[in-house]
């Protein structure tokens, strides 16, 4: 990479930037089969509720595991790219085993391997994408589209494919991304590794300042809530008579409208600022999961409430991150606050909404297991509307 000799305030070459572009290419498409079709390929093979959410609860629980540990080995290394390559590869061989263990207990170790090596390589790619623009951070979003672009084409058409060549083509039309994933990877293998970053003040200090632990929690039961969503949409919709093609339509239309969102919501934030933005987000996100609880067998209703998800998810990550620069305006204290915040959101909040989905899909089916993603989403709600008397308090002290 010969970042270092252009002027920081230039652009990217395009030869540089589709380097990148790359990457978030194959990561979110290989990301856009898995989330919306695990739980389908797993059902087809005999297995029930339970196993579907502990095969999504070991993926939240390696975003928990795998990337500080893997930060560690990074920070230490002289080639960073040759652990992206390694561990890029490391995933795909993992997956590759799906096609030969799909039962029994190696195909929990086999989904182990996978969320750990997957889940570590994306945060040290963001690392290395935010250190090559440098000043020119504005050209993230350009950059980053490409995941969404991936992930959109993907779980768009791969409902219809699995319904004409059947669920155990998941493996096999998967894999590719994950080995364009190791591709692009290799074009980054001499990346240099990023400056040492100032250390901030310790998690404990951050942990104790005011607000932060309202802000984890709303963020952590919001996740919680997704956990019907992200474990059995899909298996919901089919369940309601809706085919493959459908499913993909809808879980498309979810995501146009995530991308448009990211794009207005910083105007959204200004506007009405991150606190009533947020609460507006709980709201439709506990009114959408109750509808996908009592409509799921019109379509008509399943797309209406698919464009919730630019509140439900790209709006409300919007507010958060907003919250998180009032609370942590040095920039030394961030990266430890962004990670306390993904292990309690993305880790512990997909842990636990994982386990709470398939017990209540055992139990009582997709009605009860959605209609408890909306008790969360309110219970969400109600912990953020109680930190409002907080919110004014100045950014150097809390939320």
């Amino acid at each position: 990479m010969r970042l270092s000799r252009s002027p920081p305030s230039s652009r990217l070459s395009t030869a540089e930037f589709r380097r990148y572009a790359l990457f978030y290419l194959g990561y979110y498409g290989a990301l856009g089969a898995y989330t919306p079709y695990i739980g389908r390929w797993v059902s087809a093979n005999g297995h029930g509720a339970y196993a579907v959410g502990a095969m999504l609860a070991l993926w939240y629980g390696g975003r928990i595991l795998a990337p500080p540990t893997w930060a560690r080995g990074v920070a230490r290394s002289k080639a960073p790219g040759s652990w992206l390559v390694a561990g890029c590869l490391v995933a795909a061989l993992a997956f590759a085993n799906f096609g030969w263990f799909d039962g029994g207990a190696m195909l929990f170790v086999v989904m182990g391997a996978f969320a750990l090596f997957f889940n570590a390589v994306m945060p040290q790619f963001e690392a290395m994408t935010l250190n090559a623009l440098g000043t020119r951070n504005h050209d993230y979003g350009k950059i980053r589209m490409w995941g969404s672009v991936g992930f959109l084409v993907v779980a768009a058409s791969y409902g219809w494919l699995l319904d004409r060549l059947g669920n155990d083509a998941f493996v096999w039309l998967t894999l590719p991304w994950l080995l364009l994933t190791v591709a692009a990877a290799w074009l980054h293998r001499a990346d240099p590794p990023s400056p040492p970053e100032q250390t901030g003040a310790p998690r404990e200090q951050l942990w104790r300042r005011p607000g932060t632990r309202r802000l984890l929690c709303t963020a952590m039961l919001m996740q919680l809530g997704f956990g019907p969503f992200y474990v059995f949409y899909t298996l919901q919709l089919q369940a309601h008579g809706h085919d493959g093609f459908a499913v993909g339509v809808l879980w498309a239309i979810g995501v146009i409208c995530e991308i448009a969102m990211f794009w207005q919501a910083p105007r959204l934030v200004q506007r009405f600022g991150a606190h009533k933005l947020m609460a507006a987000c709980l709201i439709a996100t506990s009114l959408r999961w109750i509808l996908v609880a009592f409509f799921a067998d019109s379509f008509v209703w399943m797309a209406l409430v698919q464009t919730g998800h630019s509140l439900s998810f790209a709006a409300f990550h919007a507010g958060c991150m907003r919250r998180m620069a009032e609370l942590f305006p040095a920039r030394r204290d961030m990266a430890s606050a962004q990670g306390m915040l993904y292990g309690f959101s993305g880790g512990i909040g997909g842990v636990l909404g994982a386990g709470m989905a398939a017990f209540a899909w055992q139990h009582g089916g997709g009605k009860y297991a959605f209609l408890a993603g909306a008790a969360c989403a309110l219970l969400a709600l109600g912990v953020h509307m109680a930190a409002h008397r907080y919110a004014r308090v100045s950014p150097s002290t809390a939320a």
